[in-house]
């Protein structure tokens, strides 16, 4: 993404940019602007547009908004090479949202470090491989608390609100933005239900921890027997003295692997001795020449070496599942009253209809 614009309509002289990010860049002309207004005006079933100019090498997306009766249009200016259809399909409902946030700033202070933030987030998502994407929502303390909210069972947004500024200080977020994390890794669903607008239902729950390599055997296949017989036995005592005292439930194994999995350099280590030993000499190239991290995954029992080789002995992964047990954690806010029927239902509803459309598939390693 190049840039991010908010438009407002003057109903006498046309469009007006109010503000754009990064402010650098050239400003778009008001003859593009009004060719946005067309391309709305034709399309007015639909509230986001994707338009391509003939005479520009970029595509936007404009999404029109009414607030207090005033016409505005948050504008999302690409490449024209970009593939952006995914985004087109995957945030129908969450851009309107940032777009009304940022609107609704306009005449503040926090206009441009919203705009900015919401700038970032968005173009950066895209970027990031999945594995980065998801180690957000440990390492980031307001995903990471909106997540352990989450697991309580549904929420709506203001009460989500209400509850990250009351409880943990959390006060000037934007949380619609937040939020599509989330639901773009289908995390979490947003309902309207009766009594209950813009519910947040979590779907599927989401856990670091550390497990035994897939497929351990291959990494020794390259290796002549009686070689072959000496390491697998080494490697074997070694693992199952490991995975004898493991809670992957200790709070403080996860901190010891977010801070590891932290440096860009560990997960891309991780996935190349998935596949095959490496030298130790290959794997401190990977790590950037970094010893200390080099030596704290040695230690910490993520790597063995034997003979100057390296074999991946604790492997990092993601897993997705079916959060059944918050059955009973809707159960009990039910009967204590701080859910309402429906949202007890829906949810229940929710998770029932989920459990049977995964059948005996109810998580996904990553």
């Amino acid at each position: 993404m190049e840039r991010i614009i908010i438009v407002h309509w003057n109903k006498s002289t046309g469009p007006e940019m109010i503000i754009q990010y990064p402010p650098e860049k050239v400003l778009l002309s008001k003859d593009l602007f009004l060719k946005v207004w067309a391309k709305h005006e034709l399309n007015k079933e639909e509230s986001m547009i994707n338009y391509i100019p003939d005479e520009e090498d970029i595509r936007i997306i404009s999404i029109i908004q009414k607030v207090e009766g005033e016409i505005y249009f948050l504008v999302l200016v690409y490449a024209k090479s970009e593939n952006i259809d995914n985004i087109i399909n995957d945030y129908p409902d969450i851009f309107p949202n940032i777009g009304k946030n940022l609107i609704d700033l306009i005449n503040t202070n926090k206009i441009t470090m919203a705009i900015s933030e919401a700038f970032n987030t968005i173009k950066n998502y895209s970027k990031l491989e999945k594995e980065e994407n998801l180690l957000n929502f440990f390492k980031d303390k307001i995903k990471f608390t909106i997540l352990k909210i989450l697991r309580d069972g549904v929420i709506t947004k203001e009460d989500l609100k209400t509850l990250l500024k009351k409880s943990y200080g959390f006060s000037t977020i934007n949380l619609d933005l937040i939020l599509m994390s989330f639901i773009r890794e289908n995390l979490i669903i947003k309902k309207n239900i009766p009594g209950s607008k813009d519910a947040y239902f979590l779907i599927n729950d989401l856990c670091i921890t550390r497990l035994p390599p897939q497929h351990p055997l291959k990494l020794f296949a390259n290796f002549d027997e009686d070689e072959k017989i000496e390491l697998l036995n080494s490697y074997k005592k070694e693992l199952v003295e490991f995975y004898e005292n493991y809670d992957c439930s200790q709070e403080d194994d996860i901190k010891l692997i977010i801070n590891l999995v932290i440096d860009k350099n560990v997960f891309p280590l991780i996935k190349a001795l998935r596949e095959d030993v490496l030298s130790v000499n290959r794997c401190l190239n990977m790590l950037n020449n970094n010893e200390g991290l080099f030596n704290e995954l040695l230690e910490n029992r993520f790597i063995f070496e034997a003979k100057g080789y390296i074999f991946l002995m604790t492997d990092i992964r993601y897993i997705k599942y079916l959060p059944y047990y918050i059955v009973e954690r809707l159960d009990s806010r039910y009967k204590q009253g701080k859910i309402s029927i429906n949202e007890f239902l829906v949810h229940l509803t929710i998770i029932s209809d989920r459990q049977q459309e995964k059948q005996n598939e109810h998580y996904e390693l990553i």
